[in-house]
């Protein structure tokens, strides 16, 4: 494999014509730059410099070299520096965000009016996540998701925390749930729709109620929190859901807190660090962080 670094030592030479002026130039011996001059005519099997009196001038190689070595090293330059500032009126990307239902509902619209005010070439594509595999951002075919950090997430992802949140109870108006302190009791003796999916932390609610010598009397099962909110609205079914992530899914039904201890749990964006610098991914994972906090406090109490 040839040595990359003897093209900066022919583009230094033939720019100074001088073995001393190169040297300096690459902060080298003067010995240590003839060493380099035999080098690169083994390479390329040309003298390229050559003595003329007493100064030495390029061979018809070196002038025919002379631009295209120059343009190399400058590209290789230009691709180990770091990157410049980002045009993001200038920026044409799609980019894709993974996320549990009701993430795109309640912090989209915000989000997509930022993306537009700040970068109108970028189409943002919302993406259901319906399990915990981070599988598609480790193949680079996402962007950014989001989830709840455990023993299961990949090591290597990097994550930031984007809010914390808290499970609740969400029936029909007028369901006769409402208008009373629910108590522990009540609530599990109620109909219930529950979000079966894998990885879910939901299970905590049973194992609370367990606690209490309690089992939630589940009637129904669906597969993500926009389905089990629309049962919850029509029927007498009860959905416990996750309150900040659903907010914008939760028109038109009354929030209950649970009527016994359940830790918070916080949501965390997370990334691969094959894009920990790409100025246009960081755009986006600072414009995330900066939507879903702009929106703390609003949760119903």
């Amino acid at each position: 494999m040839p040595d990359l670094n003897l093209l900066v030592t022919l583009d230094v030479l033939l720019s100074e014509g001088s073995v001393a002026g190169a040297a300096r130039r690459l902060r080298l011996s003067p010995s240590a730059m003839s060493r380099a001059l035999a080098r690169l005519r083994e390479v390329t099997g040309d003298p390229l410099l050559v003595r003329a009196g007493r100064r030495l001038v390029p061979s018809p190689r070196a002038i025919e070299l002379r631009a295209q070595v120059g343009a190399l090293v400058e590209g290789a330059q230009s691709v180990l520096r770091p990157a410049e500032a980002l045009d993001l009126g200038g920026l044409r990307r799609q980019m894709t965000l993974r996320a549990s239902e009701g993430f795109a509902e309640t912090f989209g619209p915000q989000l997509l009016s930022r993306v537009g005010a700040e970068a109108p070439g970028v189409v943002l594509h919302f993406q259901t996540k319906p399990d915990k595999d981070s599988a598609p951002l480790r193949a680079g075919e996402v962007d950014l998701e989001t989830a709840v950090l455990d023993a299961a997430t990949a090591p290597e992802l990097r994550a930031v925390a984007l809010f914390d949140d808290r499970w609740v109870a969400v029936v029909r108006e007028g369901h006769p749930l409402t208008g009373q302190l629910v108590s522990a009791e009540a609530y599990a003796g109620a109909a219930h729709v529950a979000v079966v999916r894998r990885g879910l932390l939901a299970q905590g609610m049973d194992e609370a109620l367990a606690g209490l010598g309690l089992d939630r009397r589940v009637v129904a099962g669906v597969s993500g929190f926009a389905s089990a909110i629309a049962l919850a609205r029509q029927t007498d079914l009860v959905a416990t859901v996750p309150e900040r992530h659903t907010e914008g899914l939760r028109t038109g039904v009354a929030v209950l807190p649970l009527p016994f201890a359940l830790p918070p749990f916080t949501l965390s964006l997370l990334w691969h660090p094959r894009m920990e610098g790409d100025l246009a991914h960081r755009w986006l994972r600072d414009l995330v962080v900066a939507v879903c906090g702009e929106r703390r406090g609003r949760r119903s109490e």
